[in-house]
């Protein structure tokens, strides 16, 4: 597969995650300012809006951290560039909506705060996968076993 299907299907799946958890707040605002608020449900807004800021997340990180790996990154550093990329989506936003600086005073830091919150859940879920995966993987090795010269390079008696 080439570098930019992965890249295309990354982005993609960093999308969806946090238009998951966007979701889960819109309906959590929902609950709060009940049903008849807004024409737009406030789930699928959110949903979609977390869609389009998880990409722009994922284009930033590809663009700064494009050659390191998730097990590589901090959770600090992952959630900063997720700040990064929430200010990053709330200019744009507010200038494809022309909403005005007034907005945008607003949204800059909700969508950083919810960007960087967004990047360390999402670094935390992929190390939990990540880890459950090494374990299921190992769970045959000790059916294997190991030979006495293995058992004596490993133990450092192998010379």
């Amino acid at each position: 597969m080439s570098t930019w299907v992965k890249r295309i299907r990354g982005a993609i799946g960093m999308g969806l995650t946090w238009a998951t958890a966007w979701f889960a707040a819109g309906m959590a605002l929902l609950l709060v300012v009940g049903p008849d608020a807004a024409d737009v449900p406030f789930p699928l807004g959110f949903a979609f809006l977390g869609f389009l800021a998880g990409t722009t997340f994922s284009g930033v990180l590809g663009l700064v951290e494009g050659r390191r790996r998730f097990d590589q990154l901090s959770i600090p550093r992952f959630a900063t560039w997720g700040g990064v990329g929430g200010l990053l989506f709330s200019g744009i936003f507010v200038v494809v909506a022309a909403l005005g600086v007034d907005t945008l005073l607003v949204l800059a830091p909700v969508f950083a705060l919810a960007g960087a919150g967004c990047a360390a859940g999402t670094l935390a879920l992929a190390r939990k996968a990540e880890d459950r995966g090494v374990l299921d993987a190992g769970a045959e090795v000790d059916a294997v076993g190991l030979s006495e010269a293995e058992v004596r390079e490993l133990l450092g008696n192998g010379s």
